[in-house]
């Protein structure tokens, strides 16, 4: 979401049918890869862009339908705190993510709005097809990165989800401005 009139229409019909926001999930990312000495103006464009001015745009833009007590989950990445060769813009894109939760929880003390971050390891998602690797490719880099989790696997969508639904919930009413890692371990150790 970075366009801003895409946001303008949304929050309006949200406005319109349900006048608040009790949960707001800011999953808004791509990725991609580059060697230093091989990124482009248009790989920095579009991952900034998306990723952060999306980021920014999708949560500034809620601020006014946001109710008292509402969360907001930001979602980052492990690449914030790892550092895998080609994805530096990428990296650089969730760290000001996850900046934004501690930074946007002091710009929102006293309105009892709630931010964390979630930064998910290795998710079996569709958008790694977008990467550039063919299957092959891509199937060996998952088993690599299952080998190099603790835990053993990688993650499932529905892993971060109850994550998600836990930071959204009256049950991490005393949790802000935190990064919650879900990756199996992968950025602990």
């Amino acid at each position: 979401m970075s366009k801003p009139e895409d946001l303008d229409r949304l929050y309006s019909q949200v406005k319109h049918e349900k006048g608040k926001i009790d949960v707001l999930f800011a999953n808004a990312g791509i990725g991609g890869r580059a060697h230093l000495g091989e990124i482009t103006d248009k790989h920095i464009d579009d991952l900034l862009s998306i990723n952060i001015k999306g980021v920014i745009l999708t949560v500034q833009k809620a601020l006014p339908l946001l109710a008292r007590g509402a969360s907001v989950v930001l979602n980052a990445s492990i690449v914030a705190s790892k550092g895998f060769a080609e994805w530096s813009v990428y990296s650089a894109t969730k760290a000001a993510v996850r900046s934004f939760a501690r930074t946007w929880s002091a710009d929102l003390k006293g309105r009892d709005i709630r931010i964390n971050a979630v930064s998910p390891g290795v998710i079996d998602t569709p958008g790694y097809r977008l990467i550039g690797l063919d299957e092959t490719q891509l199937a060996g880099w998952f088993a690599q990165a299952a080998n190099t989790a603790p835990i053993g696997r990688n993650g499932v969508p529905a892993d971060v989800a109850k994550v998600v639904c836990f930071l959204a919930s009256d049950d991490s009413r005393f949790i802000t401005g935190s990064e919650i890692f879900v990756d199996g371990g992968i950025a602990q150790i």
